[in-house]
């Protein structure tokens, strides 16, 4: 069962590269210096578009790298943004509990653990009042006049009550505030 078993390895030579290969492949010992100079133009082409050949392989690989990480960026910005999404009720009952009971210490504790969340992650506070009304930040459900103590009057078209808070996730809009807007 225990059989010593010898396997024998010929030798290759550059001769035996024509053997099996095509002509077009094959490197042939040129006899002259014309046919020496053809196969060296040959092999220089050869090279030529090998290199061509490695270098779009190269690039592509490296595009579908840098697709990838802006993938796998976006998608975790977009989970991101879900999840954000999902606190803006709690800020939005904290917030009303503070109107309702603003010298609440644990209100006020509640808030600022809430907000610092926010900057931490990257979540902003629209600033709304006295800002002329932007549709990509506000949103308009009310046109109302201006109050009569108000100094200075503000103009036509600006936000003069801040009915619900609007958020941002870096550029983008998680929430417009709901405003009321000077007629």
């Amino acid at each position: 069962m225990n059989e010593d078993k010898n396997v024998k390895i010929d030798e290759v030579s550059v001769s035996d590269a024509g053997a099996g290969a095509s002509s077009d492949d094959a490197i042939v010992p040129a006899e002259s210096g014309a046919d020496r100079d053809e196969v060296i133009e040959q092999l220089n082409a050869q090279i030529t578009e090998l290199t061509d050949k490695y270098l779009r392989t190269a690039a592509e690989l490296e595009n579908t790298r840098r697709r990838a990480a802006l993938d796998i960026e976006s998608s975790a910005r977009n989970r991101a943004m879900a999840i954000a999404k999902k606190f803006l009720p709690v800020m939005d009952a904290i917030e009303s509990a503070k109107k309702l009971n603003p010298d609440d210490d644990g209100i006020k504790s509640m808030a600022l653990a809430m907000d610092s969340a926010f900057t931490q992650i990257g979540i902003v506070k629209i600033e709304s009042l006295g800002q002329v009304m932007n549709p990509q930040f506000h949103n308009a459900v009310q046109v109302a006049d201006a109050p009569s103590d108000a100094n200075p009057k503000p103009q036509s078209n600006t936000v003069i009550e801040e009915l619900q808070s609007g958020y941002m996730f870096g550029d983008t809009v998680l929430r417009p505030a709901m405003v009321v807007v000077a007629k």
